[in-house]
């Protein structure tokens, strides 16, 4: 996912497609061009995310930094590459650590140290960094690991080099229209109390919660008083001797920057707003983006960095490739969507599903598909002879350890086809392997069949011994149809097969599945006996019969 070049290389065909598409990327690009269609495009347009780094990295932060450079390449595409941009990674380590996060060791060294910035933390895996430099350095490593192009920002070094100054002398200047901003939203309570500025005790070290008792414009800086000791301190503003609360620290740095676009998730819809408005009263104008929907886990709680519930993304890059992840952050980013192991190996399958139609599309139907997108405007050709669901199921009924017990079924299934040939069939051939040992073989659970599906696998077996060795999938499934339609159980009186006799129930195909294999869905089962052998499968049925496969 990196930059576009600065010299054209879109075609006219390309261009007009572009004028025109509704992919979301495009969308949003339209905002940022729309945005400077009457002053005239800047030097460089800026487009940013954030990160906290108060916990580990998770999904959800890849997926703002993909879909933020999704957004970067449509509008490189929108003005034809004649417009520089730049996607800063802001990374806001100056926050005070407020909890020790779950997912991390050493529990009781970060609460030593509770209050203090990020920067300032032991990092609890004992790299000799902070805190805050040790999940920045996790952050650069997967954000380089995609690829990406960016620049990566710390907020504790631009607080202390001086690149906020003058927008921090802004606030102090303007401190009673910020408070007229942020009050209206603050509990009663905490409105007694609330501050935009956030001292760093000279003394302790930590990140001060308190009343400002009086501001010197001329000195620049402000007064406070340890709620503790009672002891008054005089702080400057500027140098990085304070900070910003977040809502007012975002706002701040969209008017110092001179932020473009960034995007947020929808439960900051009104800080968003909030920022808007301080950002304008900073003399700023506030950027561009849109809300996306929040990840889920499993169990539809919100994923958390200091929680570490959800997939991480090493987690995810052990049983699929990158590009399935890239994916599943492209499709309906307004829609909350679930993060857990059991979505892979659909967006695999999806992926390589988009790459294949790819070459067959015009260019209006390439900018709406994901591919483009993923791979900046060049999707490379791959064949998949075998889809990912198949591998999966493959893995399972043959319970495969080595990729070459998998190539032995591929080989026959396709011949010609080798690891050689095609590596990207092999490496998704590793994947399945791992997916079934961690996730499927643990769950596997065989259903004893009853008298009237103990029937119909004896018919599906004296079926498929009708069969010639090389039937395909298609002849494969439409003889497993025949077995069904002449058993009343399975047969669909809702919905008429197209000859006018009864169709077919999914819960015959459910049925061979949890007989068979243990688990309750999977691809075409016509597709599967062909992959894995007419023979293989009519012993497989032998085994399920003879309560082996329960054992």
């Amino acid at each position: 996912m990196t930059s576009s070049s600065n010299a054209s290389s879109f075609s006219p065909d390309l261009l007009n497609a572009a004028a025109e598409s509704k992919a979301w990327p495009f969308e949003e690009a339209r905002k940022i061009v729309k945005r400077y269609e009457k002053s005239g495009f800047p030097e460089k347009v800026l487009f940013e995310t954030g990160y906290g780094p108060s916990g580990l990295p998770h999904i959800g932060t890849f997926g703002e930094v993909a879909r933020t450079s999704m957004v970067r390449h449509a509008f490189h595409v929108l003005t034809d590459n004649k417009v520089a941009t730049k996607l800063l990674c802001f990374s806001d380590d100056m926050d005070g650590l407020r909890k020790v996060p779950d997912n991390v060791p050493n529990q009781e060294l970060l609460r030593e140290h509770l209050g203090k910035p990020l920067s300032e933390v032991p990092d609890p895996f004992l790299s000799g960094q902070s805190f805050g430099a040790a999940n920045n350095a996790r952050l650069r490593a997967f954000l380089d690991r995609f690829g990406f192009d960016y620049e990566f920002a710390s907020s504790t070094e631009y607080y202390r080099s001086g690149r906020f100054d003058a927008t921090l002398l802004k606030v102090l200047e303007r401190y009673d229209e910020v408070m007229a901003i942020m009050l209206p939203s603050l509990r009663e309570e905490r409105s007694k109390t609330y501050s935009p500025f956030l001292p760093i005790h000279p003394k302790t070290g930590v990140v001060m919660q308190v009343p400002i008792e009086e501001r010197k414009l001329d000195a620049g800086t402000v007064v406070w008083r340890d709620p503790e000791t009672g002891e008054a301190f005089e702080t400057p503003v500027t140098g990085g001797h304070l900070k910003l609360q977040w809502k007012p620290d975002w706002a701040m740095r969209w008017a110092a920057l001179g932020v473009d676009y960034e995007m947020a998730g929808k439960d900051l819809i009104d800080s968003v707003k909030l920022g808007g408005e301080i950002c304008k009263v900073l003399g700023g104008r506030p950027p561009e983006g849109f809300n996306y929907e929040l990840f889920l886990d499993e169990h539809g709680q919100k994923i958390s960095k200091s929680k570490g519930n959800g997939l991480t993304i090493d987690e995810w890059l052990r049983y699929a490739p990158t590009e399935s992840l890239s994916l599943y952050m492209f499709q309906k980013p307004k829609t909350a969507k679930k993060l857990y192991f059991d979505v892979i190996p659909r967006a695999v399958d999806e992926y390589y599903t988009f790459l294949s139609a790819y070459n067959r599309q015009d260019w209006s139907n390439k900018l709406g598909n994901p591919v483009w997108h993923l791979h900046n405007g060049n999707p490379p050709a791959t064949e998949l002879p075998v889809p990912f669901a198949l591998l999966l199921n493959l893995a399972s009924a043959s319970n495969a350890s080595e990729k070459s017990v998998m190539w032995g079924f591929i080989s026959r299934y396709a011949p010609g086809v080798t690891a050689e040939t095609h590596p990207e069939l092999d490496r998704l051939t590793e994947y399945a392997i791992r997916y079934f040992d961690d996730f499927v073989k643990p769950a596997k659970k065989f259903r004893e069949p009853d008298e009237v599906e103990r029937a119909a696998l004896e018919a599906v077996s004296a079926k498929l011994g009708e069969l010639s060795a090389g039937a395909d999938g298609e002849e494969i499934q439409n003889a497993l149809l025949d077995v069904a339609r002449g058993i009343e159980r399975y047969q669909d009186h809702a919905k008429k097969s197209p000859s006018g006799g009864p169709g077919v129930s999914v819960s015959f195909f459910q049925m061979l599945y949890e007989v068979l294999l243990g688990q309750e869905r999977g691809p075409r089962f016509g597709s599967f006996v062909a992959l894995y052998g007419i023979e293989e499968s009519r012993t497989l049925i032998a085994q399920a019969l003879s309560g082996e496969l329960r054992a």
